[in-house]
């Protein structure tokens, strides 16, 4: 049952590796999970699931898993009736380690069986029945290292596989555009351009070298490594349909920026020209040119836009949309030159990757940066690639 559930993991989009895995059962060796399903459910989760992101997904996966060992209600009532409070099996260390412990595929079996021959009604005391104050692995006030606990004054809305049926985190959803409810989420996505510190690395050497001294068991050796803060500038369409969010954008990377070692943000109406606004009304301007010359190239360079506009506003001299402004360059030769100042720089977009193809100017936009949707997937992905220079490049 174990190695559906991980496998069901993996088919749910959760990327569970061996040394989460490894850990997990570290965690049941040491009885965290207190011979409890819904305990269980809490511990992998908090040691399989690295981002908020895959709650939903691990929830589907323990359903898919676990969902036959829980007893319908008409079985439990039945169960229920034939049990009577006896007082708590109390065992010593050596009493404890001589009971048999099943894995949980022998534990649903026999429990499948105490169900279908009746053996549940004023049993106490035992190693098999479904009863009280015994050893069996399903009951109540009883002692087994591996089972399923019934009854015992535990209240049934909080067991886990009802936890996992409400799907409370359907609204961390990674496909979903960002908006205000996921705030909180995102900000987990950008920690890669926060000022960190120590994390984990496999020290691949030394993981030879002690599995040698091992006999051939594997042996993994961590260590620490350090990651450099970012230098982050932001710049957001503003103006029509983009308004909502641009204004939902700068608050998330507002919030971010305290801890960002530099952070600087401006505004742009559908394409960048000559100037560049430093508030969303753009009624304050920065030379294009002179901002370029003055800042350094190692900033990361995040551009916010749905990259829908004419193909004018991109390719003509004065094709700026505001009628009183005068463009002297066309805007597609200002992105270029964005792009080549700024090498580490992307493009997010709140309009689906599938509808990119069909605008031309998004296509335009896309052989210039790298282009990712504006969710928690595609800010996930443009972080990747900020940082390592990896992620799934869409265009």
């Amino acid at each position: 049952m174990f190695i559906n559930f991980f496998f069901n993991l993996k088919a749910h989009g959760v990327p569970v590796s061996l040394h989460e895995w490894i850990t997990l059962h570290h965690a049941l060796a040491q009885n965290l999970n207190d011979c409890s399903l819904t305990r269980f459910y809490h511990v992998a989760r908090s040691i399989l699931v690295k981002n908020e992101i895959f709650f939903d997904r691990y929830d589907l996966a323990f359903l898919d898993t676990f969902k036959d060992i829980e007893t319908t209600d008409e079985m439990l009532e039945k169960i229920l009736e034939g049990l009577r409070k006896v007082k708590e099996l109390k065992l010593s260390e050596e009493e404890k380690r001589q009971v048999d412990e099943l894995n949980l595929d022998e534990v649903l079996r026999n429990f499948e069986e105490q169900f279908r021959q009746g053996h549940f009604k004023n049993h106490v005391g035992g190693n098999r029945a479904i009863g009280t104050g015994g050893r069996s692995t399903q009951g109540a006030w009883g002692y087994n290292p591996a089972g399923v606990r019934i009854g015992q004054g535990e209240s049934r809305h909080k067991r886990a596989v009802q936890i996992a049926e409400k799907r409370s985190f359907r609204n961390y959803s990674s496909s979903i555009t960002l908006d205000t409810r996921q705030m909180k989420v995102a900000l987990a996505h950008l920690r890669a351009l926060l000022p960190l510190g120590p994390e984990e690395k496999l020290n691949l050497e030394a993981t030879i070298d002690a599995t040698s001294k091992n006999a051939g068991e594997i042996e993994l050796v961590w260590e620490n490594k350090e990651k450099k803060a970012a230098k982050v500038i932001l710049m957001m369409d503003v103006g029509g349909s983009m308004t909502p969010y641009a204004r939902m954008v700068e608050r998330l990377f507002s919030a971010a920026s305290s801890q960002i070692s530099r952070f600087k943000h401006f505004y742009f109406h559908n394409c960048v020209y000559q100037d560049l606004w430093t508030d969303i009304e753009r009624r304050d301007s920065v030379s294009t040119a002179e901002f370029m010359k003055s800042e350094d190239s190692d900033y990361k360079l995040i551009m916010v836009g749905d990259a829908e506009m004419a193909p004018s506003e991109l390719t003509w001299v004065n094709g700026a949309v505001d009628y009183w402004y005068h463009n002297d360059l066309p805007g597609l030769v200002w992105l270029q030159r964005i792009r080549e100042k700024f090498r580490d720089s992307i493009w997010l977009t709140p309009i689906q990757n599938r509808a990119w193809g069909y605008v031309q100017t998004t296509r335009m936009i896309a052989d210039i940066f790298p282009m990712f949707e504006l969710t928690l997937d595609g800010l996930d992905d443009g972080v990747k690639f900020l940082m390592q220079g990896k992620g799934r490049l869409h265009a």
